[in-house]
């Protein structure tokens, strides 16, 4: 459907509740929360914030790569927070991410708890605090951060600009759609050509940069968000399908992709994670249920 009446913007911008499209009831335009709500604390030294978006799944990614290296400080209590219920909104969750996004991080390691938010700043914190994922040498480490970087800023394009447009906005515009298609497969151009160079997109080593932009972009490369596979020819973007694979088949991957999650299939959601068990009684619960 095309939008071809025209369109004059007033001389001042007044909020217009009813034209949010499908997330109108969690979009406004001040911060600061709606209500009094304490965040739950677990007995490990972090707590998460989050839900199994691609922004939430970069974390427990890394957290549970952290602990497969042996990393039993990176042992972790994930909360759920239900954006579409305004969780985000409570002043906890607001204490600890003042722009009411998931996921946040507190860590209760040291003497004064340090609140990290934002996804590539818990990224960076978590692998400079455990010295893993991010490499020592001055050019791999600036590559890695600069892959990371680069994530951070053009997940908007796919995110709110192709997704909201394409998906999820109350009137399709072609326009919009074309404008934020053509920014996303000049995106993935990106990253074909650099993993036509490298293994991965630090170099030959797996690291933070991979985990930031896997659950964005290898999502999108299998078709897996917004349906939009045969819309953007995915498949032609060979390094990046080979790459989406490999990190994949990796057990801490699968493990990450579970927690906080609530859509699916229900043998893939692990709603909360406060002990490694999680995983095994959902396997237990897994198996029951084909049983």
């Amino acid at each position: 459907m095309n939008d071809s009446s025209p369109y004059t913007p007033p001389k001042i911008w007044t909020w217009n509740m009813e034209s949010g499209g499908r997330f109108a009831n969690i979009n406004r335009p001040i911060a600061g929360p709606t209500h009094d709500k304490d965040l739950p604390v677990g007995r490990h030294p972090l707590q998460l914030y989050s839900l199994a978006t691609p922004n939430g799944v970069k974390v427990t990614v890394m957290l549970e790569e952290l602990l497969a290296l042996g990393h039993s400080g990176a042992e972790y209590d994930a909360w759920l927070i239900r954006i579409n219920n305004g969780d985000q909104f409570g002043s906890g969750f607001v204490a600890a991410n003042p722009n009411s996004k998931i996921p946040a991080l507190v860590d209760h390691s040291g003497p004064t708890p340090i609140r990290v938010f934002e996804s590539g700043a818990i990224l960076l914190h978590l692998a400079e605090k455990f010295g893993a994922f991010l490499p020592t040498d001055s050019q791999a480490r600036a590559e890695c951060l600069s892959w990371l970087f680069w994530q951070m800023g053009s997940a908007p394009y796919l995110g709110g600009g192709f997704g909201h447009f394409y998906a999820y906005a109350p009137t399709r515009i072609e326009y919009a759609i074309d404008r934020f298609a053509m920014e996303v497969k000049r995106q993935l151009d990106v990253l074909d050509r650099r993993l036509a160079e490298s293994p991965y997109l630090a170099g030959n080593d797996y690291t933070i940069a991979d985990m930031a932009v896997w659950p964005w972009y290898g999502a999108l490369a299998k078709g897996l968000v917004y349906e939009a596979g045969e819309f953007l020819q995915v498949q032609e973007y060979t390094h990046v399908q080979r790459w989406t694979d490999l990190i994949a088949q990796r057990p801490a991957v699968k493990r990450g992709r579970m927690v906080n999650r609530v859509s699916g299939e229900p043998s893939s959601q692990l709603h909360e994670r406060h002990d490694a068990s999680d995983f095994e009684t959902k396997t237990e619960d897994k198996l029951a249920a084909s049983g």
